[in-house]
């Protein structure tokens, strides 16, 4: 999802212009003045080609395919987040802002070269066919899910309510290829999940930057503080926005303002540096200032990139986690008559600081690498086997036996109540280092 914002064009003809040759009419002494070329000289060169195909081809042919794809071969020159987008593309992507289409609940990345599930949406068509995070798409509506697009697998799988996906799915430890036939249903996705910790922090998972991401961060953390009033209130943020793809910019904006009183959010330049826009925080409605960690990776992209920039050029929150993905550019979406729509990058954006961080990315203040699952449960056995209970021979407590074990049950259960990573977060490392970062950032206020 890219950075974008929304442009209708009532009357937009691609070929509208016209283009003539002559001389100039002069009076007084001729100068030599160089002649600018028309911009639209060479659609002689396409109306040629387009007669050629439409007379000649051996088959008949459809000029709206036609035209489509010359359009999309002039975008594909540019840069890779322009696009053209054909009526069906572009209902796809309005709905990705909108928060809601038919689909069946899932999300996907490509891991190893497959398709694989990343999540599952809670009692969508994925859920109730028995689909589960990792099984990886052998086929999607029979074409090989291997190396296929995540644009293209989006298109497969969206669509009208209540057609069917057939697929074909793999799944670790599972000889037999799972088939599923799911019925499409109008998916609802949450951009915001948020609960309260055990010490009053609140852990925010933030997911995409769609229309309704503000209203749900402002009701999440509403519900955080009443539920902490009684206990003394919010003790800091734990904004997760890790594969995070980006959005909508103007929803970027108004989560920024969220955690700031004033001050540059972004700013805008187009062609040859010229400032385009910039939005600034206002003080109405500021959340109090919390101690503030926000956790990325290199999969934080775009939107989320600009609200990880703000925090960080305000001093507003400490950015722990990976290099973020790097997206710097801003697209707008310019519908045409048909239906269609041009995505075009038009300008790039600029953190408070005046940094862009187009293929750069937002260098965290904390540099904390993922582990997977198997690494962190080997690392774990190997320190729980390495004990001076786990040596042969070893002293026993004879005063109370069985006292390493209780004090080792008291400490769990203390470190649960406390509100420590370990239990909290399980194998996600990065969450639980950045949780431990926000426990350090509140007790270094409190000794200030």
């Amino acid at each position: 999802m890219s950075d974008i914002t929304f442009r209708r064009v009532a009357q937009a003809g691609l070929l509208c212009a016209v283009a003539f040759a002559g001389g100039a009419v002069f009076s007084g002494k001729a100068s030599a003045v160089p002649e600018r070329a028309s911009p639209y000289r060479n659609l002689g060169i396409f109306a040629r080609a387009l007669t050629h195909i439409e007379t000649s081809y051996v088959e008949e042919v459809d000029q709206d395919s036609l035209i489509y794809g010359a359009v999309r071969g002039m975008v594909g020159t540019l840069d890779p987040h322009s696009a053209f987008l054909d009526p069906e593309e572009y209902r796809v992507l309005t709905s990705d802002t909108e928060g809601r289409f038919g689909g069946i609940g899932v999300e996907i990345d490509v891991r190893d070269g497959w398709l694989t599930v990343t999540s599952v949406f809670d009692g969508g068509p994925a859920a109730r066919g028995g689909l589960l995070p990792g099984d990886q798409f052998l086929e999607i509506e029979g074409r090989a899910g291997r190396d296929m697009p995540i644009d293209e697998a989006v298109r497969r799988m969206r669509g009208e309510p209540g057609t069917h996906v057939h697929a074909r799915m793999r799944r670790s430890g599972v000889a037999d290829a799972i088939v599923v036939d799911l019925a499409r249903e109008v998916v609802r996705v949450q951009a915001i999940e948020a609960r309260v910790l055990p010490d009053r922090t609140v852990y925010v998972k933030l997911r995409a930057f769609q229309e309704t991401t503000t209203d749900e961060l402002r009701a999440a953390l509403d519900r955080a503080v009443q539920e902490t009033t009684r206990q003394g209130g919010v003790r800091g943020i734990l904004l997760d926005m890790r594969d995070n793809p980006g959005g909508l910019v103007s929803e970027a904006v108004l989560v920024c303002d969220e955690f700031l009183t004033r001050g540059v959010i972004v700013s805008t330049h187009g062609r040859a540096n010229r400032q385009i826009d910039q939005a600034s925080a206002t003080p109405a409605g500021t959340r109090p200032d919390w101690p503030m960690v926000v956790l990325v990776n290199g999969y934080t992209a775009s939107a989320a990139e600009i609200v990880a920039g703000a925090l960080q050029d305000q001093h507003r929150a400490v950015i722990v986690g990976t290099r973020t993905f790097g997206k710097g550019s801003v697209q707008n979406v310019i519908e045409l008559a048909d239906g269609s729509a041009l995505k075009l990058t038009i300008a790039r954006y600029f953190t408070p600081n005046g940094r862009t961080i187009q293929a750069h990315g937002i260098e965290p203040d904390m540099v904390v690498e993922q582990f997977d699952a198997p690494t962190l449960r080997t690392a774990r056995d190997r320190r729980d086997a390495l004990s001076e209970a786990s040596l042969d021979r070893h002293l026993v407590n004879e005063t109370n036996p069985s006292a390493a074990a209780n004090a080792t049950a008291d400490r769990s259960a203390a470190r649960v109540a406390a509100g420590q990573p370990g239990e909290l977060f399980g194998d996600d490392y990065q969450a639980r280092i950045a949780h431990q970062a926000l426990r350090g950032v509140i007790a270094s206020r409190v000794t200030q």
